[in-house]
């Protein structure tokens, strides 16, 4: 099977523009976990809810010390700038990661559900062969396979089948 035939093809998407008071509307709207950001009919980014929740995070502030009119940083100082500009951001452009994860719709399932855990990512905006945007998955959408997949067996009269068997024989 391949992400095409599980993705949804209905993809709520924001430009960098888009307030994040907007991008907080549109996921309860539509009960989504994440939006792709789009410019120029491509994904440039993705903000997902916990790019939201962590605004309201506490920040791990770095450690400093100075020496001979030198400030030095005891851990990550680009990864506290990293969160500061997420927890300041006004527009999706801020907030968005911006190395988003991408898969073609002719990935099969078990290569999504594979991606989705070795980089731990959810949703995954989905490109056809122009490189454009043409759907969305996420961690729901292989539940519903599995949950699909199950009640066929049911209605087959098949129990000793398990759902997404050739996933498990991949990992």
């Amino acid at each position: 099977m391949k992400v095409r035939d599980v993705m949804t093809r209905e993809v709520v998407f924001v430009r960098p523009e888009t307030s994040v008071g907007d991008v907080a509307r549109l996921l309860v709207k539509y009960n989504i976990s994440g939006v792709p950001v789009v410019e120029n009919d491509k994904v440039i980014g993705i903000v997902t809810e916990e790019d939201l929740i962590m605004r309201d995070a506490i920040v791990d502030t770095p450690h400093v010390f100075s020496l001979f009119d030198s400030v030095f940083y005891l851990g990550s100082k680009k990864h506290f700038e990293e969160e500061m500009q997420k927890i300041l951001a006004t527009e999706a452009s801020g907030l968005m990661s911006g190395r988003v994860v991408l898969i073609s719709e002719e990935a099969s399932v078990q290569e999504l559900a594979t991606l989705m855990m070795k980089k731990e990512v959810n949703p995954i905006p989905v490109v056809g062969p122009d490189g454009q945007l043409s759907g969305i998955v996420s961690r729901s959408d292989l539940i519903k396979l599995m949950v699909r997949e199950l009640e066929e067996d049911e209605t087959v009269g098949t129990t000793n089948a398990t759902p997404l068997d050739d996933l498990r024989d991949e990992v």
